[in-house]
């Protein structure tokens, strides 16, 4: 049985248009109008276009964040990934750790990307569930009435390369150097950090779980569902991905199956700073990264 962390009121999240400025030198924001709650985002999320990909200017319905998160544990890398069924896509996907930057946010998105790894990404031991720390600041822990958070062992995370081209809020650089995209299906700016998530030496087993909050009955409701732990591992080698995709099954990595797999729109092609597709398949996206990959599951395969 599904069980319910928490229940929060959807109308206490607001955020704000933007006005974006494009050229190849840099992308710039700043927010526009006044405070949208989730239905008016959704209203204002419909397709746009741009003439030239790299130099534009344009009236956005939000700003989205994302993080490429990657799992350091037992020696190996590996690139996180959640399933997600979007109800007002119509699909399910593959997709990067990510959430809606609030109004209050929008100048450090760095924080709402934090906030998502703390509510999307749960890792669990034999001993309790860990807490984070970025640096010297603590990780928000969402669900502590919830979960017993282990007190004397968390994780690490840590900022990795920045993209080579500057994003700024009303002027000021954002920290971490994040790449952007905007996106035109849905009238967003996406900011997507790249960061490391790094398992203390002690912890050999290990399970994950991505939580995802549901509007139900005029709530957003979050639930730990054991049977779906809906996060995916992509390998890396020297830092690139593999053709690879496992889950954990009893704290150890096995594969799982792409057949008919669809990735979010963070894998499609950008051009410029802007991406068109809602997603991409997953041999398509392997192909972009000129790897090889077959799509048919194995006998030790998990479902996606």
């Amino acid at each position: 049985m599904p069980r319910t962390l928490i229940r929060k009121n959807p109308a206490a999240f607001k955020t704000l248009p933007l006005f974006v400025e494009a050229s190849p030198e840099g992308l710039s924001y700043q927010s526009l109008g006044t405070p949208l709650n989730f239905t008016q985002v959704l209203e204002r999320r419909r397709p746009v276009s741009v003439a030239n990909p790299e130099r534009f200017s344009l009236e956005l319905a939000n700003l989205g964040v994302s993080v490429r998160l990657t799992l350091r544990w037992q020696g190996r890398d590996y690139w996180v990934l959640v399933r997600q069924q979007r109800a007002d896509r119509g699909d399910v996907v593959l997709k990067l750790i990510s959430g809606y930057v609030p109004a209050h946010e929008l100048n450090l998105p760095l924080l709402t990307a934090i906030q998502e790894i703390a509510e999307e990404c749960l890792l669990e031991t034999p001993d309790g569930w860990l807490a984070g720390r970025f640096g010297d600041t603590w990780l928000p822990t969402p669900y502590q009435q919830s979960l017993r958070y282990r007190e004397t062992v968390h994780f690490s995370l840590g900022s990795l390369t920045g993209a080579t081209r500057p994003v700024q809020c009303n002027g000021l650089t954002l920290m971490e150097r994040p790449r952007a995209y905007v996106h035109l299906p849905t009238a967003s700016l996406q900011v997507v950090y790249d960061m490391q998530l790094t398992l203390p030496k002690e912890i050999r087993q290990l399970s994950l779980f991505h939580v995802d909050e549901r509007i139900e009955d005029g709530q957003l409701v979050a639930r730990l569902e054991r049977s779906r732990p809906d996060l995916y591992l992509i390998p890396l080698e020297k830092g690139r991905p593999t053709s690879e995709l496992v889950i954990l099954r009893k704290g150890q990595p096995a594969p799982a199956s792409t057949r008919g797999l669809w990735l979010a729109e963070s894998f499609a092609p950008q051009a410029g700073w802007v991406v068109r597709d809602e997603r991409i398949r997953w041999r398509d996206w392997l192909a972009l990264q000129g790897l090889s990959g077959s799509s048919a599951p194995t006998a030790r395969s998990a479902t996606v």
